[in-house]
Order: structure tokens, then sequence, then C-alpha cells
């Protein structure tokens, strides 16, 4: 402790006094690569979370960001790179961060990851983590997206390379009929592990023996997830007019627009009309329903309509002061178009009911789409013609690399036909049981060997 304090004081007039206590405090290490940057060790990155969790409530609202958003706040998340053009641009305002800019001099490409690594005593540890994370990024996609996925295997030439294993979900662009990888949760094995000696005491050795422990590799996953997530379901849900967003992850839910008030409305009418808006609003809100009143005056409901099914909002509810005698209000759902009326005296129980329905519709339309889209093929005529048709396959297989290749390379027989590019997606981990492979009976699609399991081929991004 005296050494320590002694440290301290002749680091208290050192300018990167702050750096090294963290140091110390093992809440950071130096990133020997690049000068500038920093480790953030779970100490310290924990602080950093609790600061962004303060007055978390129930684990699910963050109480600083709900109460910025409620003043009219939006999110958004600018690239951490600059052109030199445009920091010239601020060069009086950027004078005295000069010394802390950090130059790139090669192309570089920035884009969102959420990736986990894990390491684990056992294989069976590992193994089961594997599955768990898989399971929540299913979630993600079915439940939050409404995007339909298939789980399963990567095949040896798919794989992480240099991991043991890799398990995957498997999307579907219908318009292009083409299959997109969704995220990957990877058993690494213990190859990574003796690379770098990262290694456990063995907790079974005798606590009293006059040995040291014996030394254990651990078994490592990793896991990943990217903002590629976005995109497909994009793809997915967007019709003719626009965006079609799941409402469970849309940040407008509700849109409520005046409708019904012309030239020959009353001032008195108008600001009944909007001063109900305003209250269905807040009602909503009031039940955790995202919603929002346009009350624009210099446009018409009709562009108010495009503007809001452009940008996806799920739901639409028109008032006007026919609507306020009838004590109701018009919904439109963006997914189908559909409009009912709407007791306003009932909108905190049906406008949640919609939306539930409109994620549940959502989901299940995309997963008939796709569903309808894999086609088991067990003759090789077959292969092509159900690609060129926009679907994906599903094949008995060898799950041999040789044979993957063959598959990806071979050309169909008609040399007008569009080159096949197919690979293997995925090998499911629900198998189709009508017919079943029966070992060393059930021949592979391609070649002469006998198949193993089916598996997912298909043209892919």
């Amino acid at each position: 402790p005296i050494e320590l304090e002694k440290l301290k004081r002749d680091l208290s007039h050192d300018r990167r006094w702050q750096l090294t206590y963290a140091q110390i405090y093992k809440m950071l290490e130096y990133y020997e690569e690049v000068s500038g940057c920093y480790i953030i060790r779970p100490l310290a990155y924990n602080i950093w979370q609790e600061i962004q969790n303060l007055f978390l409530l129930l684990l699910m609202i963050d109480f600083f960001d709900s109460e910025i958003k409620k003043l009219g706040v939006e999110d958004t998340y600018f690239p951490m790179f600059v052109s030199q053009r445009q920091l010239e641009r601020e060069k009086d305002h950027i004078e005295g961060f000069a010394p802390e800019v950090a130059w790139v001099t090669k192309a570089t490409r920035e884009f969102l990851w959420q990736e986990g690594h894990t390491a684990h005593f056992t294989k069976e540890e590992a193994d089961a983590e594997v599955r768990q994370i898989l399971e929540l990024y299913r979630q993600v996609y079915e439940d939050l997206l409404a995007v339909p996925v298939i789980k399963g295997l990567k095949s040896e030439k798919e794989k992480f390379a240099g991991g043991l294993y890799t398990t995957t979900i498997e999307g579907f662009i219908p318009t292009t009929g083409r299959g997109i990888q969704a995220a990957t949760s990877h058993c690494l094995g213990q190859n990574f592990a003796k690379m770098f000696d990262i290694v456990v005491e063995d907790p079974n050795a005798p606590a009293n023996s006059e040995n040291k422990a014996k030394k254990l590799h651990v078994w490592q996953n990793s896991w990943g997830l990217t903002t590629r997530s976005i995109g497909v379901m994009v793809m997915i849900h967007d019709d003719d007019k626009g965006l079609v967003l799941p409402p469970r992850i849309a940040s407008i839910q509700v849109i409520v627009i005046p409708c019904g008030l012309t030239v020959k409305t009353s001032e008195e009418d108008k600001k009944r009309v909007e001063e109900k808006i305003n209250d269905v609003v807040k009602e909503l809100n009031s039940v955790g329903i995202k919603a929002k009143a346009d009350l624009r005056d210099t446009y018409t409901p009709g562009y108010k309509f495009n503007h809001w099914e452009l940008r996806g909002v799920p739901l639409r509810l028109e008032i006007g002061p026919r609507d306020l005698t009838k004590n109701q209000t018009l919904s439109v759902r963006r997914d189908n178009g559909v409009k009912d009326p709407i007791p306003l005296d009932k909108l905190t129980t049906c406008v949640p009911d919609i939306l539930n329905t409109i994620q549940k519709d959502m989901f299940e339309r995309a997963k008939k789409i796709y569903d309808d889209h894999v086609k088991v093929i067990h003759k090789w005529e077959d292969f092509v013609p159900a690609l060129d048709s926009k679907n994906v396959v599903l094949v008995p297989w060898c799950e041999q690399e040789h044979c993957e290749d063959k598959i990806k390379e071979k050309k169909p027989e008609d040399d007008k036909a569009p080159s096949m590019g197919a690979k293997s997606l995925c090998i499911p981990f629900e198998q189709p049981t009508e017919p079943p492979i029966v070992p060393n009976e059930t021949k592979c699609i391609s070649c002469d060997g006998f198949a193993k399991r089916y598996a997912l081929f298909g043209r892919s991004y």
C-alpha cells in the first residue's frame, strides 16, 4: 500500500495518470497494435454499463433514454470515421483536438456487429451454449423481425475456419430466390486454446497434492449477429408502397392523422379534433404503445398517408369531426391495408391486439412463402430447374467436400441456362421424414456415394 500511494503521487503529475491507475486496478490494458487504443476490461466496462443502465426498470425501460424520447429526441448512429476534407472544414474547432486524431491510410469499412466469445471447461458445456445462442438468434429473427429461418449445421467447407463446427440460421429472400446466412454460432473446439495456451486448472486434481494442478485447455465458442439482419427484414417485408415494419421493432407503432377537415370546418371543430388526437397519443403511450401525431397543417391527409406508409409504420389511426361524433377512429393496417373502426374508449385494448395480430400475420405470411420455396429434390435433373424457379432445395447428400465442390462447379446441360452457383446453406436440424434417408441405401444426389442427411442447397448472398 505504501508503494502504491507513492506511485500514485508520482503519477499525479503525468498526463496519462488516469490510464495508468486504470491499468493498476485491472480496468484497462494498452493495445500494443494501435497507438491510442485501449482495451477496457470487464471491471471498468461494467461501470460504464451501469451508468447506461441507471434507473433501469425491470430490465426493460431505460430511464434516461425513455425520458429524452418523450421530448421528441431520436437516436442516430454516425460513422466513427470522417474524411480529411470534412475534418478541415472544422479546422478552427478541431485545432485543439489535432493531437488526438488517428489517421486511417487504407480503405476502411464499418458496420455494427454483436459478437461473443466464451470459454468452457468441457465440450458438453460448449455444445449446450452453441445451441442456446443459436436459439436466441432465432428469436431475434422470428419473434422480433418476423423473419423465418432454418436452423442447421454448416458443412465442413462452409464452417468457421479453424473451428470444430458451425451452426447457423438461414434466411430466404423470395424476390431473388436466394438464401442468406442470418447469424452463426460456432464451437471452436480447443484449436485456438492450444495455439494461445488458454488453460484452466483441473478441478479434479487432489486438493492436497504436492504437484501443481494439471492444466487443461478450454473449449471455446464464438457467435455473432450483424446489421445485415435489418437488410434481411427489409427485403422480406417491403412492398410497392415502401417499408413494412413488424410492430415489435418499429420506432413508431401508431401514427394518428386528422382527416375530414376542409375549408368549411370551423376552428372549434378543428381544435377539438387535434385535442382528441393528442389525447389518443398520450393514452396509447401510457400503455406502452409508441404512438405519434402528425398535425402538420401544410400537408394533405393523402400526403401524410404516403409519408408514413413509405416509412413502414404498422398502424394508422384517422380521426375527423365525424369520428368524434361516432366516438370512434378508423384504423388502417400497413401490412395488408385492412381498415376497421375502433371505439375511442377501447383503444388501449384494441390497438395492442391489432399490433400483435400484425406481428403474427407478418411472420406467418413470410414463413409460408419460405416453406413453399423449399423443394425436396431427389433427382439431379430437377436440381437446376428448382433453383431457376427461385427456390432452395433439400437434397440427400453425402456431406463430402469434393462433392460440394462438384455441385458448385457443375454447369447446366443447356449452355443458355444461367450458371448454378449453388452451395450448401446448412444441414437442417429438422430433417424431412418422407422419404427418410436410409443408411447405405439412399444415394447422394450428386455422386455415387451414400447420403447421410438432407442438406439445404441454394444460390445465396
